[in-house]
């Protein structure tokens, strides 16, 4: 959502320079990312850019639509780098390039390309590798202990496989699977962060440094953001102080998974999210909220990706029923009746 109220805000129509700017920001998480899980990372990178470019460069022949001027506006590579950012380090380039060809083909361009497209194109594709590649979508690195970049090249490429070297487990699958027994969840060394979970709350916290910089840069508004989080934390704490074993905190839940990732550089997306202004508190908030229901009592251990996804799905009618007053009218027009 570009504000361009705001002094440092982009020209409008410039798709080009805001998409350039969120992978701007994406720069401290990665780093940390990076840093925690290896170079890994980085190969994911390498494989998403050229083949979302190239997946996009062929559905714009096939559509016969001016190359250049498409690839200009930076959201494949953009979409590219938050599904590879959302992937374990060294992901196999096969799996990358199903994600990268089910964001690009399937969320965005089937539906008429930029701007046309109602889902988030790199989470449509996480959440397709998710359902479809369950062993290879748990293969987390021990933060701290990822291989050299041999070892995730040949990982990266799918030549050697070493099981020893996955944790498969991250702070919330670990607090997911021991819940109830507040025993075995103090004996887990990934619980024990400073803040939250061991290595991802410097993700996260990674990932909220560049999510403050969209802030005053002015090409994302604060209302989605602050609702989800704040959703999350207001869900997670009633719970938490219940029964702490069982449930976690709202400090582990805003620090841990995606939480940050999703709130600043997923919900936030123009064109798959609400845009009035009470239409972004209540879109944040109902993605809160449904994250802390999946990764307290669904299947999965985050629930970033599918709570986007559904709410994307029920931006239109959020959109419809908080349509703010018109200029010169007394009352809102909203609602299936007209004046609301």
């Amino acid at each position: 959502m570009i504000r361009v109220s705001s002094p440092h805000a982009p020209p409008a129509g410039n798709t080009g320079g805001v998409m350039r700017q969120v992978l701007y920001a994406t720069l401290p998480g990665m780093a940390v990312l990076t840093w925690l899980f290896g170079p890994g990372v980085l190969l994911n990178l390498f494989w998403a850019i050229p083949m979302a470019l190239l997946v996009e460069a062929a559905i714009l022949r096939l559509r016969r639509k001016p190359v250049g001027f498409y690839l200009g506006d930076w959201s494949a590579a953009t979409s590219a780098v938050l599904l590879a950012l959302s992937l374990p380090p060294a992901s196999p380039w096969w799996l990358i390039l199903i994600g990268v060809i089910s964001a690009i083909a399937l969320a965005k361009h089937l539906y008429g390309g930029l701007g046309m497209n109602p889902f988030n194109p790199a989470m449509v594709g996480y959440v397709i590798l998710l359902v479809s590649f369950p062993v290879e979508m748990t293969r987390w690195f021990a933060p701290g202990e990822a291989p050299q970049l041999a070892e995730s090249l040949r990982l990266s490429l799918g030549t050697h496989a070493s099981p020893d070297a996955f944790s498969g487990a991250t702070p919330l699958d670990s607090f997911r699977n021991l819940a109830g027994d507040a025993a075995a969840l103090a004996q887990q060394p990934i619980l024990d962060g400073r803040l939250a979970g061991q290595g991802w709350e410097l993700v996260n916290l990674g990932f909220l440094a560049g999510g403050l910089w969209l802030l005053w840069r002015g090409v994302i508004s604060w209302h989605i953001p602050a609702a989800m989080l704040g959703a999350l934390a207001l869900t997670a704490l009633p719970f938490w102080l219940y029964d702490p074993a069982r449930f976690a905190s709202p400090q582990f839940h805003l620090l841990s998974g995606a939480a940050m990732f999703g709130a600043f550089f997923i919900a936030t997306d123009p064109v798959s999210a609400a845009t009035s202004r009470a239409g972004k508190l209540v879109f944040g908030a109902l993605i809160g909220v449904l994250v802390w229901v999946i990764r307290s009592l669904g299947g999965y251990p985050d629930g970033v990706a599918f709570a986007v996804l559904l709410l994307n799905l029920a931006a239109p009618t959020i959109d419809y029923y908080t349509r703010p007053r018109t200029y010169g009218h007394d009352k809102p027009r909203r609602g299936m009746g007209g004046d609301g």
